[in-house]
């Protein structure tokens, strides 16, 4: 929602109608055509930027620690439990990145840095804490039936024992609910093997999105009467998916988790691209678009302009995410605060 960088030509393609999108979705989507039936992304690393570069050797490391872990789980725990914020504090006396309980931190934490403390603060102490206890309780469950990833979630919402008694997740709304978000939001934190599939509300958003073209730029704006209809980037993004549907978080550096990251090579019409002031840190980035084919997005871009198209390549492109409705849902509605200053 900051201002955009120089790189953005004044009224860049401003005078291209409604046809040029039409041409640029109709050919974008032909000559991808065959990606509707292919291989579903699957975790075989980090998805570029996706965790802060302050912690990504240690989820990469610590989230190998079991075979019922991996790297792009452990971040989606994180991330759901605390936002990435290591100073975070809930109403309930949950603290850190991990949001350990006290009493859970002092019969699970390890020395992750073999610093000779477990501080509860400190992410490389609860990273490794957060990975260690998950793994412990995939080793309560091992034998229970079903996926062993599920049922070592499970037990993190539930207890081991409820997973054990019901023979795998426990039939409870609340813990299945965790486990579907857990394992939705992995998928946007993995790096990706093969082509993710296409979304198929993008025509529709593009169409709401087409419909603002030349509307004033308003920070904050959400489209609203009182606000003359107006938007800021992920204000617009935002109330493009929302007419078909999908409810995206407002703030642009979280709608990035609201599904998978198609390479630069594989973006499709509907997808959201992303500009950042850190490559190595989506926490950092500051603009969001609306892709439409052929290297153009529709956004809002800063203070004086309107909506309108613009190229998307530039130093600070960041990376898209191919928007779903499970990926929306998935993502947290209320982070815990900063920690109390001592």
């Amino acid at each position: 929602m900051t201002v955009r960088k120089a790189w953005l030509i004044g009224g860049a393609v401003s005078g291209v109608g409604v046809s040029f999108v039409a041409l640029l979705v109709v050919g974008t989507y032909s000559a991808a055509a065959g990606l509707v039936g292919g291989v579903a992304g699957q975790a075989v690393g980090l998805a570029k930027g996706a965790v802060p570069a302050a912690y990504q050797s240690l989820v990469l490391k610590w989230g190998n620690l079991c075979p019922a872990l991996n790297p792009g789980l452990l971040a989606a725990q994180l991330y759901q439990e605390s936002g990435w914020n290591p100073t975070a504090q809930s109403p309930a006396n949950a603290k850190g990145i991990g949001q350990f309980i006290p009493g859970t931190w002092d019969a699970h934490a390890v020395d992750g840095d073999k610093d000779g403390d477990r501080d509860i603060w400190d992410p490389a102490d609860a990273i490794p804490s957060a990975a260690t206890y998950d793994c412990q309780l995939a080793g309560y469950v091992k034998n229970a039936p079903g996926d062993i990833t599920d049922n070592m979630l499970a037990s993190y919402n539930a207890g081991s024992y409820a997973v054990l008694k019901y023979g795998g997740v426990p039939p409870y709304k609340e813990t299945q609910n965790y486990v579907k978000v857990i394992r939705t939001l992995e998928k946007s934190f993995s790096r990706p093997i093969g082509r993710v599939e296409p979304s198929k509300q993008a025509a529709s958003a593009i169409y709401f999105a087409q419909q603002k073209l030349g509307t004033p730029y308003l920070w904050g704006g959400n489209g609203t009467p009182d606000q003359g209809g107006r938007f800021d980037c992920s204000g617009l993004t935002q109330a493009a998916y929302r007419s078909v549907g999908v409810e995206l978080p407002r703030v642009a550096n979280d709608q990035y988790n609201a599904g998978e990251h198609p390479s630069r090579s594989e973006l499709l019409p509907g997808d959201l691209v992303f500009f950042s002031e850190d490559l190595t840190n989506s926490r950092a980035i500051h603009h969001v678009g609306l892709y439409v084919g052929g290297g153009y997005m529709i956004d809002a871009p800063y203070t004086g302009a309107v909506i309108r198209y613009d190229k998307i390549d530039s130093a600070d492109y960041f990376g898209a995410t191919r928007v779903t409705d499970a990926g929306a849902q998935s993502l947290p509605k209320d982070l815990p605060g900063d920690r109390p200053a001592a």
